[in-house]
């Protein structure tokens, strides 16, 4: 486990870090704004999940093989941001409140948000150069690795969600604002149009 020195450094760091606009925090505060705040938490979900691997892969080394073959990363990427353009067109055209899958079965609309979360956490190149370049510093190489990795990996895991709640809660209180005006055509198109700068920005990332 590490030291109590490390964690002191490593917390407040990471939570800054995770605080900062990005695609994850974006995509939060998009569904916050269309599914609400609940609904948002299977994204949380398998961000959270998705961000603990990228941790983990970058510390064990599988990274480099992500390096040796980019056209699987780039390929992901694409198809990842494909995804949620196609989603943020959806949004855009829809006349009623928006949701995702609206006529899809509950548990369909889950395995989605989960996904949209998990792809866009491993599929963002910004997350791995961030883990490979931050990570090591805060491994000491004369302890148990697992320990400490696992430490290391609750803490980020954490520090997103909290992070992903404060931005999902806020695209809440803009749904409700604009909700009160009557406004949904712009609630849709709002949120169509973050959700597809979300697939751009993966894209092309």
């Amino acid at each position: 486990m590490p030291d109590l020195a490390v964690l002191a450094v490593f917390i407040p760091t990471f939570f800054f870090v995770s605080i900062t606009p990005g695609m994850c925090m974006t995509l939060a505060m998009t569904l916050g704004m269309s599914v609400g705040v609940r609904r948002t938490l299977w994204m949380m979900m398998g961000e959270v999940i998705g961000v603990a691997l990228v941790a983990v892969a970058a510390v064990v080394g599988v990274a480099s093989v992500m390096l040796n073959y980019p056209n699987v990363f780039v390929i992901l990427k694409w198809v990842g941001g494909a995804y949620l353009i196609y989603l943020g067109v959806n949004m855009w055209h829809a006349k009623g409140a928006i949701s995702i899958g609206a006529n899809a079965h509950s548990d369909v609309r889950r395995r989605q948000l989960f996904s949209q979360g998990f792809v866009t956490a491993i599929a963002n190149p910004k997350g791995w150069a961030f883990m490979i370049s931050l990570l090591p510093p805060f491994i000491n190489i004369e302890y148990n690795l697992a320990p400490q990795l696992s430490v290391l990996a609750l803490i980020i895991m954490l520090s997103e969600f909290i992070c992903m709640m404060i931005y999902a809660t806020g695209g809440k209180s803009l749904r409700l604002f604009l909700a009160k005006g009557h406004n949904v055509k712009w609630l849709n198109r709002i949120a169509g149009c973050l959700m597809m700068l979300v697939g751009v920005w993966l894209a092309l990332g």
